[in-house]
């Protein structure tokens, strides 16, 4: 029996681009007009061999996308030639802009009511590799938990995060269903430590290799009738 169902977010319960690009807008206009010269001679390459030089020399924050992104901010400021303290300010300042545009996600049409539904007869958490707090969306009330690659320190397909959900529900692997869409982050991970898999297939493209997930759909809407159809749920 099925006991607890578990989430990945974005590109899972909804699409995150909209809400990407609403905050990097916020981070830029805020280091516009309050870090002049922080950004605007930087091309979108110079910006992408920043990124990739930082997470070479911090490998150990490959797993935090909020450090990572802290760390930018303030490198750029730094390198505009702002004092050390105020890059640390102004890191802080513009990541607050754009973390508020982060969480305003827009849910995909019936993903409430297939969480209300599904919280009538499941413990439900969220697994995560970014830094979208599920408690500060419509989506929350509907969550005993979650966690982020940020707590538990490493991304799935890693086992932490769902080793976590694991001591947090008391479950056995065979108990516990991870829902995701991505292939290897969330089914071959889920698959790896005994869970069952769900794998939201939008694009309806065939699985390749062994083991399988034990659900496939093109949506979270289907995910209620697709339950009711395993043989042990």
């Amino acid at each position: 029996m099925i006991r607890v169902i578990t989430f990945d977010l974005d590109n899972t319960l909804w699409d995150v681009e909209p809400a990407l690009l609403r905050a990097e807008e916020a981070q830029r206009q805020w280091l516009l007009q309050h870090r002049p010269g922080a950004i605007e001679n930087i091309s979108h390459d110079d910006l992408w061999a920043l990124k990739k030089r930082l997470w070479k020399s911090h490998p150990e924050l490959a797993h935090s996308v909020t450090a990572m992104r802290h760390l930018l901010l303030r490198e750029l400021q730094l390198a505009a030639g702002y004092a050390p303290d105020e890059a640390e300010q102004g890191a802080r300042a513009a990541f607050d802009q754009f973390l508020a545009e982060r969480q305003r996600v827009e849910l995909y049409a019936d993903a409430l009511q297939v969480l209300e539904q599904l919280a009538g007869d499941y413990r439900l958490g969220a697994l995560t590799n970014g830094n979208a707090d599920v408690y500060k969306t419509d989506a929350g009330e509907y969550f005993d938990f979650a966690f982020l690659a940020e707590d538990v320190g490493a991304s799935k397909p890693a086992p932490d995060m769902f080793h976590a959900a694991l001591k947090e529900t008391g479950a056995a692997p065979h108990e516990v269903l991870h829902v995701g869409d991505n292939p290897e982050h969330d089914v071959k991970g889920a698959l790896a430590v005994g869970m069952l898999a769900a794998w939201i297939n939008a694009d309806g493209v065939p699985w390749e290799g062994e083991p399988a997930p034990q659900v496939t759909v093109r949506h979270v809407r289907e995910l209620p009738q697709a339950l009711s159809e395993l043989p042990s749920s």
